[in-house]
């Protein structure tokens, strides 16, 4: 999950949290590895989505999507994370289905062709 507009938002975390160095000691995480999710030389995890919502109280909705308020005071915000989490699984499932369902049909279609050329 790699999106410009999600790592501009993350960019304006850092700037909020005086840099890269200030967001990782306030979220408790590594500055390499902030810095390698900002040059995209690693993906935005949700666990990374997951410390900036939980920890620091930016909105879900406003970090994944860019909309609705910069920070949120509800309760309702770890829900809305969890459901995230929920639905990104989802998601990699089927990814992961989708791709055994391409390489059996790569396979029937090499069998295709061997059984044609055996018969021509």
């Amino acid at each position: 999950m790699s999106d410009d507009a999600l790592i501009k938002r993350l960019k304006v975390i850092v700037k909020e949290h005086g840099g890269q160095l200030g967001l990782a000691k306030a979220i408790e995480v590594d500055q390499g590895f902030i810095s390698k999710v900002i040059n995209r030389k690693q993906e935005i995890s949700y666990y990374l989505i997951r410390k900036l919502c939980f920890q620091l109280k930016y909105s879900p909705e406003w970090l994944i999507l860019g909309s609705g308020d910069h920070k949120v005071h509800k309760a309702e915000s770890p829900k809305l994370i969890t459901e995230i989490q929920m639905l990104r699984t989802e998601v990699d499932i089927l990814h992961a289905r989708m791709r055994a369902y391409e390489l059996q049909l790569n396979e029937l279609r090499n069998q295709q062709v061997d059984a044609a050329q055996q018969t021509g």
